[in-house]
């Protein structure tokens, strides 16, 4: 269940039921589906979902083979392969992918693997057409560059203050950094114990998750590349008030729809966020327990700072706690409109 949540059961349903119901197939595709835009790369929307399985299944073997002659035992590749494409996080070791910092190749292996598992499956399925356009758009790029950025700068904190080598450096930071932007979860280090600036520098990637239309959970870069857009065609309304600004990504215009959907997720998000980190912290809690643990559940990252970093886990919290935060977890990874559209008098009348 692990494995096949990644990519999303809706998808693998979509094309099994699709030969019962032709019909509704789109519409289960768009529900599972989170990017601004739907994207149909084959005349069906079976064959596209069975495609993007394939896909889904063939770097998860080649992560497994990798894993293996990097010294892994069968079993261990197998179900850290399942939880890396499938940005899920857990397991076999009690010390996550810490128990593998000997084997510098099992290290880097994950890391590429959990940042592929973060783009747009969508982008894979071009390249497997022979098709490179896909890892040209906007969101992908920002992407690339956030992690890259966000792993130079721990890089180079962490060599500043002395902790280690420019290399093992390189290698927890840029591991860490996509262990939490594509919300996979994994940790080869304590990186709680890190100094402030470090700490500050991974909230940054908390915040902002993976492509839409991966497995990753978090906001999604092209939502917060929209929304930026967006930022700065105001200020530039607001400086020439008689100029027309709209918001293009990859040369497309964003209609109003995408722009209010963007903007009513965002605020959902937030404030999901902030009842959570109220909360925790309400049931007597540490404010950075409160705020990454928050962060940690609704963004579906898994550890987070303080009482819940990636040393820790959430088992201390009571059952009515794991409750909520479990909720919390649900209504991140559905991206919120799926839940809280329960709570409107509209959705019901409609029925």
């Amino acid at each position: 269940m692990h494995w096949l949540g990644g990519m999303g059961m809706i998808v693998l349903s979509v094309g099994l039921l699709s030969m019962i119901n032709p019909t509704g197939s789109l519409s289960l595709f768009k529900a599972e589906a989170t990017g601004v835009q739907l994207e149909k790369l084959t005349p069906k929307i079976r064959d596209t979902a069975l495609i993007l399985w394939g896909i889904y299944s063939f770097l998860t073997l080649v992560d497994m083979l990798l894993l293996k002659f990097f010294g892994m035992s069968w079993f261990d590749a197998l179900n850290h392969a399942f939880s890396t494409i499938s940005t899920g996080g857990f397991s076999t070791k009690n010390n996550s992918l810490g128990y593998y910092n000997g084997s510098d190749g099992i290290i880097w292996t994950t890391t590429i693997f959990m940042i592929l598992s973060g783009i747009n499956f969508l982008a894979h399925l071009r390249f497997f057409h022979g098709d490179l356009t896909g890892y040209k758009n906007e969101e992908v790029k920002w992407y690339l560059i956030i992690f890259l950025a966000l792993g130079t700068i721990l890089t180079f904190i962490h060599v500043n203050l002395g902790y280690s080598s420019l290399y093992d450096s390189a290698k927890h930071s840029f591991f860490s950094i996509a262990s939490i932007l594509t919300t996979t979860g994994f940790a080869t280090i304590d990186y709680s114990m890190w100094s402030h600036l470090a700490i500050a520098t991974i909230f940054i990637a908390m915040f902002i998750g993976g492509n839409a239309g991966s497995t990753a959970g978090g906001i999604k870069v092209i939502r917060l590349v929209i929304i930026f857009k967006a930022l700065f065609s105001e200020f530039k309304q607001i400086i020439h008030p008689h100029t027309i600004v709209s918001v293009f990504v990859d040369k497309t215009k964003q209609s109003d729809r995408v722009m209010r959907s963007i903007s009513g997720f965002f605020i959902l998000y937030m404030i999901t966020i902030l009842l959570v980190m109220l909360y925790i912290y309400v049931r007597g809690f540490d404010i950075m327990t409160a705020i990454s643990g928050a962060l940690a559940t609704v963004g579906n990252i898994g550890p987070g700072f303080s009482q819940v970093g990636p040393a820790e886990n959430f088992s201390f919290f009571s059952d009515i706690d794991k409750i909520v935060l479990s909720i919390a977890m649900i209504i991140g990874r559905l991206e919120c409109y799926t839940v809280y559209i329960l709570f409107s008098l509209a959705f019901w009348r409609w029925f």
